[in-house]
């Protein structure tokens, strides 16, 4: 009886341990991005003014229009358009440093991105490097 008990006890254990894993967030993809002055305006000219503007119009140079600077990585997510429309509600379910808002909505800045899918749905924290 007593082995049958810590067998029962083990399995709930395994099987709960591995159900958290699976609920586990992931680390999708990571990039560097370098944020100049042409990452810093939209398309029609006007100054962005928030950092989930600014990462989404500088993967949108990236992947889009073929610009880059020293610095920018390539990234397989964003090369979506579907996914850079997602980058405002990323960053709000992410974290972002507020030296690094900061650091963004300035521009002339090397930042660190990485994207995780969680059960939630996809987020980004972001950093200065």
């Amino acid at each position: 009886m007593k082995n049958r008990s810590v067998f029962l006890l083990l399995t709930v254990v395994a099987v709960g341990l591995s159900t958290a894993a699976a609920k586990a967030d992931g680390l999708i993809e990571e990039y560097n991005a370098y944020i100049g002055e042409e990452d810093l305006y939209n398309s029609y000219g006007e100054r962005l003014s928030e950092p989930w503007q600014i990462i989404r119009q500088d993967r949108a140079n990236y992947h889009r229009f073929g610009t880059s600077q020293p610095g920018d990585e390539g990234d397989g997510f964003f090369a979506s358009a579907k996914n850079r429309e997602k980058a405002e509600r990323m960053i709000e379910y992410g974290t972002i440093e507020t030296r690094a808002a900061r650091a963004l909505v300035r521009g002339n800045v090397l930042i660190n991105v990485q994207i995780f899918r969680g059960a939630d749905g996809d987020y980004i924290n972001v950093t200065v490097d």
